[in-house]
């Protein structure tokens, strides 16, 4: 197997942890350790998670990779970015959206509900991954992307702190079926104004949590 087929497998594996809640702030990843326990050589455990770091998933340190733990006050200060970006985003993608990427959302959207029942929180969580990362790649502005994509360690650790919490949820999904709405309608203005209280409804839900 080439280094580039052992990367994107480790790459996977690794990704799957982190967003099924695997990992704690407080667990770290050590290339070497981790290439021993794969039965690989390091250098394509280290490529993926520099790319895992490039995303905002992992942060290096000096003893390896570890999950970004930003204070309360940093996350919250995140989220007045995300008032003024995400309702923009999410406009130009209801007018960018097509059927084909519409039927994934709403795939992914399902499978968030039917954890609404099972209790299923890790899928919960990829799912509702899969659902922004769907939505997120049909914006047209690569710039605005590439900002709003900075903050995924913010995105992760809100959702570390909310995703056992049941009334987060029920609120998650009920804004995920009614962001779909917008989308497919290519209701631009719909789609703004519930991204804007999708982040909002996240961060009365974050502060709940907290403090």
């Amino acid at each position: 197997m080439s280094r580039q087929s052992h990367r994107d497998r480790i790459y996977d594996l690794l990704l799957t942890r982190i967003q099924n809640g695997e990992l704690g702030w407080q667990d770290r990843l050590v290339d070497t350790t981790l290439a021993s326990d794969m039965g690989v050589s390091r250098m394509p455990v280290r490529d993926a998670l520099l790319q895992l770091a490039a995303e905002g998933y992992l942060v290096p340190t000096t003893r390896g990779f570890t999950l970004p733990n930003l204070t309360d006050a940093e996350v919250l200060e995140v989220f007045e970015l995300r008032r003024l970006l995400e309702p923009r985003a999410a406009a130009m993608a209801a007018q960018a959206m097509t059927g084909a990427q519409i039927a994934l959302l709403a795939e992914a959207v399902e499978q968030v509900q039917s954890t609404l029942l099972s209790g299923d929180i890790p899928l919960f969580f990829r799912a509702s991954e899969r659902f922004r990362s769907g939505w997120l790649s049909m914006v047209p502005n690569r710039a605005l992307l590439d900002t709003i994509r900075r903050y995924m360690a913010q995105v992760q650790r809100v959702r570390l702190t909310t995703m056992r919490d049941p009334v987060s949820h029920a609120v998650v999904i009920a804004g995920q079926r009614e962001l779909l709405a917008a989308f497919a309608a290519g209701d631009v203005v719909g789609a703004s104004d519930r991204m804007l209280r999708f982040v909002v409804e996240g961060e009365q839900a974050f502060r709940r949590l907290t403090q």
